[in-house]
């Protein structure tokens, strides 16, 4: 049985639910602390006593981003399988991921507070490069096993997310467009497998 949340984790969670709501609603330099506080249905110093500045508090909202990609496990290369379902098990675990409606609010968050902010834009591709790491490493170890034409996993593995994002993230974050259904999601990632292994399969 889950143990209930303490009374500060409560608030501290609505302060970052509130904080998503209004940096959606109005951007990151128009939201103001007191906006976030009257949200969260909280006192200004609460927030404060949590998140001593608004960069503190975006920041945090970046990793609880990065936390939602983490979570995704991982599918590791077996000499075993087809690279087709292999392939299949590792992007349709990435649509699950962009189908996310809290995935989706905090890259909405993010990317909007990073349009300003070159500082904050090189930031948030550099981590999210890192948590896209999976992918590549799939591909470096199939190609390792000769089952792959020599190639750059890290560009190849961009074309693969790039094929993925092109109609499940960035109509949804920048069109507010519906997530995909599952067979949508089934025919783009089968489609997007056709490709890869016409252009890369041994």
């Amino acid at each position: 049985m889950t143990a209930p949340k303490r009374l500060t984790d409560r608030k501290r969670e609505a302060i970052l639910q509130a904080a998503i709501t209004e940096f959606r609603a109005s951007g990151f330099d128009i939201t103001s602390m007191d906006k976030i506080a009257a949200t969260a249905g909280v006192s200004k110093r609460t927030v404060y006593n949590h998140f001593p500045s608004k960069e503190e508090l975006f920041t945090e909202i970046l990793h609880k981003l990065w936390a939602s990609i983490r979570a995704r496990a991982d599918i590791l290369y077996q000499p075993g399988l087809t690279l087709r379902e292999q392939l299949r098990a590792l992007l349709l675990a990435k649509l699950q991921l962009l189908a996310d409606h809290n995935f989706l609010d905090l890259a909405r968050v993010a990317i909007a507070a990073t349009l300003h902010s070159p500082e904050r834009a090189q930031y948030m591709v550099a981590r999210m490069g890192e948590r896209e790491e999976g992918l590549m490493v799939w591909i470096r170890a199939a190609a390792a096993d000769g089952r792959l034409k020599p190639l750059d996993p890290d560009f190849a593995a961009q074309q693969l997310h790039g094929m993925l994002k092109t109609f499940a993230f960035w109509p949804q974050v920048t069109l507010n467009r519906p997530p995909l259904e599952a067979p949508e999601q089934q025919r783009i990632v089968e489609s997007a497998i056709d490709m890869f292994l016409a252009c890369y399969q041994a």
